[in-house]
């Protein structure tokens, strides 16, 4: 028997304002701990009035999705590019009109990391923190689930088969700034 199909989730700042879609699974839920996503965290955390974007233990939960399954349904003008260095393929876009980190968005990539806290409704269970070496010192994690001191086989085999299901194609996500 197969799994029944993924209805629609919306993703949403803290106001409303802005609100993405997507449509169909996610490729992997995971809590993240590299360095950058920390730094970055912290960075957006600053911003007046912003919603707290690292968990207590200095990781993010993100929920991974193919890029051509989401879109922008309001408020795209709104988001805004926040980069550790301004050559980086990586950026965190950022609600300006409640200061809620959005998604984060690798640009070379074919994916969108969307924070778990702005979906609005139930998603798979965590499968696995990664980039653990990099946590802050003196947290210890659970054994819940796998937790893998860099980026493991497991989640480089879910990005490419996500991948190939797009036929290897690295789409724009419609209604977000490019």
């Amino acid at each position: 028997m197969s799994n029944p199909p993924f209805k629609p989730q919306t993703a949403s700042c803290r106001c409303g304002a802005v609100v993405l879609e997507a449509a169909g699974a996610p490729i992997v839920h995971t809590a993240g701990y590299c360095a950058s996503c920390q730094e970055a965290g912290r960075r957006i955390e600053q911003l007046p009035d912003a919603a707290p974007v690292l968990d207590a233990d200095g990781g993010t939960d993100y929920v991974l999705y193919r890029k051509d399954r989401i879109r922008c349904m309001q408020g795209g003008e709104r988001l805004k590019a926040y980069q550790l260095k301004s050559d980086a393929p990586t950026r965190r876009m950022v609600a300006t009109c409640c200061n809620s980190a959005m998604f984060l968005d690798f640009t070379k990539g074919h994916w969108l990391t969307v924070y778990r806290a702005r979906l609005q409704g139930p998603v798979p269970p965590l499968e696995m923190r990664v980039m653990t070496a990099d946590r802050p010192e003196g947290v210890v994690l659970p054994d819940d689930v796998p937790n893998y001191a860099a980026h493991t086989g497991k989640f480089m085999v879910k990005l490419l088969g996500a991948w190939a299901a797009m036929g290897f194609r690295r789409p724009k996500v419609d209604g977000v700034p490019g």
